[in-house]
């Protein structure tokens, strides 16, 4: 028998990597729900594209201040426990949010500092979960784990957005009571409570750990250990930029609570389905990533994809009918899927087991500050030009970056294969 070949791995039998992919869906769906309380209630309380902005903003300035010396934490402890440290810190916020809600004394300041408070958990969670994937998967499997993990999270964008405006819209017809003025706000901050309290049990049962030496001290070399391995390989600069300045650009996340309220008038159960739109593309072309792979001319496939989210927020702009928005936001979901599995393959392909929670530090910042940087520089140019400009501007912004990387990272355009080895 020992000359029979091994089974070839399945991600089915990656316990422990399934037990994580639990956790991200609760925990997204969670945040997800967060994100339409938050912008529906900042909105009717302002009324004021600025507003929606600083949200965003208020996000990301956290996260640049610590993400780095979250990356170089997770290298050094249980990467388990930061990850539920982080979900801990989102659970304390809903339920603040909605006793605040509740009592009546949640306004646009309060948003703007659990907004914070998010962006704080958030510079611990993305380091961890980027950390903990490739040390649950061998090798081989990690591209499609990638495709997966990122299929089932989308997935839950999908749900989250649409159940949290679901339930906003459902409880606002409640009469004020138990529940105070904002009915819809606190039901939905304490359905993220308890899938947040799911999340973090399914972190609790991850066995897995770490087995490298941590016996680096802390110090800004190794803190900065991260940027200067990425600024040495061109490819995984080019990738990683370019979803930075493509998102910064074209992301209209923001702008939704308008489009939802003032130009297409579908309310808040409408804004959880185009919150969910991008998602619901995301998730079928996922799924088919997951089972089919990128085999050949990554580099080209993933340039392509971010000129197609260009172009379909040039058409979101363009849209007068929900359903013709609902469309264009799902193929720029399909489109970033491409991307994301892309990226995230070869950030943590070619990068070593004792430098990922840096490494994914870096990627981090780059992911958040194409979110929330980009949510704030949406609301900025939608107060100047409106919200269809401020969205037209960007899809055509996405499109030039494309152009301009192609030059910038040739070795970018003309890469292969993920894996090289």
């Amino acid at each position: 028998m020992s000359g029979l070949p091994s089974p070839s791995p399945r991600l089915r039998d990656q316990h422990d990597y399934l037990r994580l992919l639990g956790a991200r869906i609760a925990g997204t769906a969670a945040n997800q729900m967060l994100m339409v309380a938050l912008g529906w209630q900042v909105y009717e309380i302002t009324t004021s594209a600025w507003a929606l902005g600083f949200v965003g903003l208020a996000q990301f300035l956290p996260a640049l201040l610590f993400t780095l010396p979250a990356g170089h934490l997770v290298d050094r402890h249980d990467r388990r426990l930061m990850l539920a440290a982080s979900l801990g810190l989102q659970a304390l916020v809903a339920l603040t949010l909605a006793w605040g809600s509740a009592q009546g004394w949640v306004d646009a300041r309060w948003i703007l500092g659990t907004s914070v408070l998010l962006g704080v958990a958030r510079a611990v969670q993305m380091p961890a979960l980027q950390a903990l994937t490739p040390s649950l998967v061998p090798p081989v499997l990690l591209p499609r784990a990638v495709a997966a993990s990122s299929s089932v999270m989308q997935g839950a964008i999908v749900i989250g957005p649409a159940l949290g405006g679901a339930i906003y819209g459902a409880a606002a017809t409640l009469e004020p009571g138990r529940f105070g003025a904002a009915p819809g706000a606190v039901m939905v901050y304490l359905a993220a409570l308890v899938m947040l309290l799911l999340s973090i049990g399914a972190v609790a049962l991850l066995r897995h750990r770490a087995t490298f030496e941590r016996t680096a001290a802390a110090s800004w070399a190794s803190v900065t250990a991260g940027l200067r391995f990425i600024w040495q390989r061109p490819v995984m600069l080019g990738a990683i930029s370019l979803d930075l300045f493509a998102v910064l650009l074209g992301g209209a996340t923001a702008l939704l609570p308008i489009f939802a309220k003032d130009i297409l008038e579908i309310g808040p159960q409408g804004l959880g389905l185009l919150r969910s739109a991008p998602a619901a593309g995301a998730v079928l072309v996922g799924l088919v990533i997951a089972r089919r792979g990128i085999e050949r001319h990554a580099g080209a496939w993933l340039l392509g994809a971010v000129a197609v989210f260009g172009v379909s927020m040039v058409g979101f702009g363009l849209a007068r009918s929900a359903a013709l928005a609902f469309v264009m936001l799902a193929l720029s979901g399909a489109a970033d899927m491409i991307s994301v599995v892309i990226r995230q393959s070869l950030v943590q392909l070619e990068t070593p087991e004792d430098m990922r929670g840096r490494v994914g530090a870096v990627n981090s910042v780059f992911i958040g500050a194409s979110n929330q940087l980009g949510e704030f520089e949406s609301g900025a140019t939608a107060a100047l030009l409106g919200p269809v400009g401020s969205v037209l501007l960007g899809g055509f912004g996405t499109i030039a970056v494309v152009l301009l990387w192609w030059r910038l990272f040739p070795a970018l355009a003309q890469r292969d294969r993920l894996r090289t080895g």
